[in-house]
C-alpha cells in the first residue's frame, strides 16, 4: 500500500456521473473484463453474454433456459433453474461458472459448450454454488453459501452452514467452513490472504492462505457490521481499499486497509429496506416478498464490482435484478484480476 492519502477520502460518486452498458441482460450477478474492453456477464438464460466494445452483444449458451421472467415470476426467477452466479477465467480461456441454480461448478468454452466439474463433495451434493476464483498458481478456490433450498430461507442471521472448498492437484476439498452464506471471495495483491464476504453475518473474515492451501487465522476485517442491507460482492482496488457490492440496499462501500468503512453511494433507503432490516433483525428467516421488494433504481438487488478499461479505473456493476450494467470512473485503479493465457 502506498503512503499517499487514500484516494477514496472525501470521493462520493454522484449518480449524475453513473452511465449503463448492455440491454435486456438476464441477471448480470457477475461481469468479467478483458483487456480489450469486452465484458462478459453472467446470464439467466445459461450462459453467459458477451458485450464487445463496440456495445454488440452475443448470448453464449448451450441450452437456453427461458424461466427466468421476474414480471411473470419472480419467485421462480430468482429460487428456481440455471443461475449462472460467480465467473472466472479458466486458464485456456473458457469460462468457470459457479451455477447457483444447478447447484454446480460447470465449465463452458468461448462456443458455449458446457459440462458439469463438481456438483458433490465429501458424497454429498456440494450445495449453494456461489463464486469461484482462480489464483495464479492456477488453484480453484469455490463459495458454497448454504445447503438450504431454497436459497432465501438462509437469509437470516442465525445460519452459519457455507464453506470454502479448493480444487488443487490434491483434488477438491472443504479448507474452511461454518460461514454465515458464503459469497464472493478476493485474494489480496500477494495471494497471503484470503478475504471473504460473509452476507448474513454482514461483513468480511479474512484467513491466511498456507503454501498447500491451507487457511488459518480466521478474523473480522473492518466493521463487525457494514450497515444496511448485506455483504455480496467484493473486489480490491490497488491502493488496498476493499470495495463490496451491499444487497438489498444497493449501497457501495469500501473498507481502507486500516479496516475504515466508507460509504460510496447509497441507492436504497425505504420502507421495503427497513422491513428487511426488521426481519433480517428477528432470528427468522426474511420472507421472499421482503426481499423481492427491496432495490432501487441503478443496479436493483447490487452484486458486484468489477474493475475494467485501459486503465483499470471504469467500476461496472452486476446485480440479481438489472437489465443493464451500471458503469462509473473511479479514482482509484482495480487491483488486475488473474486473466486466462
Amino acid at each position: 500500500m502506498s503512503a499517499l492519502k487514500n484516494p477514496l477520502q472525501g470521493w462520493v460518486l454522484d449518480r449524475s456521473d453513473i452511465s449503463y452498458v448492455g440491454h435486456d441482460l438476464c441477471r448480470p450477478e457477475c461481469i468479467l473484463a478483458e483487456r480489450d474492453g469486452t465484458l462478459w456477464s453472467a446470464d439467466a438464460r445459461g450462459g453467459v453474454m458477451r458485450i464487445g466494445p463496440d456495445s454488440v452483444q452475443r448470448l453464449i449458451v448451450q441450452h437456453q433456459s427461458a424461466h427466468f421472467d421476474l414480471a411473470a415470476d419472480a419467485r421462480s426467477s430468482l429460487l428456481t433453474g440455471t443461475l449462472p452466479n460467480g465467473l472466472a477465467f479458466a486458464r485456456n480461456g473458457d469460462f468457470l461458472i459457479a451455477n447457483f441454480g444447478t447447484d454446480a461448478l460447470e465449465i463452458m468454452t468461448r462456443d458455449g459448450r458446457s459440462r458439469v466439474l463438481h456438483d458433490n463433495i465429501d458424497g454429498h451434493p456440494i450445495g449453494k454454488v456461489n463464486y469461484v476464483l482462480r489464483d495464479s498458481k492456477d488453484r480453484i478456490w469455490l463459495t458454497i453459501s448454504t445447503r438450504t433450498n431454497p436459497w432465501s430461507d438462509a437469509i437470516r442471521n442465525d445460519l452459519a452452514d457455507g464453506f470454502i472448498a479448493l480444487i488443487d492437484d490434491r483434488g477438491l476439498r472443504i479448507v474452511a467452513e461454518g460461514f454465515a452464506f458464503t459469497n464472493e471471495i478476493r485474494l489480496d495483491a500477494n495471494e497471503e490472504y484470503l478475504y471473504v464476504a460473509e452476507t448474513t453475518a454482514n461483513h468480511v473474515t479474512r484467513l491466511r492462505v498456507g503454501a498447500d492451501g491451507e487457511l488459518s487465522g480466521r478474523e473480522v476485517f473492518g466493521p463487525s457490521n457494514l450497515g444496511q442491507g448485506v455483504i455480496d460482492g467484493i473486489a480490491f482496488d490497488s491502493y488496498g481499499n476493499l470495495w463490496g457490492a451491499m444487497c438489498f440496499s444497493d449501497r457501495i462501500i469500501a473498507i481502507t486497509p486500516e479496516g475504515d468503512l466508507t460509504t460510496i453511494f447509497d441507492d436504497g433507503k425505504g420502507p421495503a429496506l427497513d422491513k428487511f432490516e426488521r426481519e433480517f433483525h428477528s432470528g427468522k428467516a426474511v420472507s421472499f416478498e421482503t426481499l423481492a421488494a427491496c432495490g432501487g433504481t441503478v443496479s436493483p438487488w447490487m452484486a458486484s464490482i468489477t474493475f475494467g478499461g485501459p486503465d483499470l479505473k471504469t467500476v461496472y456493476v452486476g446485480s440479481l435484478k438489472g437489465t443493464t450494467i451500471p458503469t462509473f470512473q473511479s479514482p482509484v485503479a482495480g487491483l488486475p484480476m488473474i486473466h486466462w493465457r
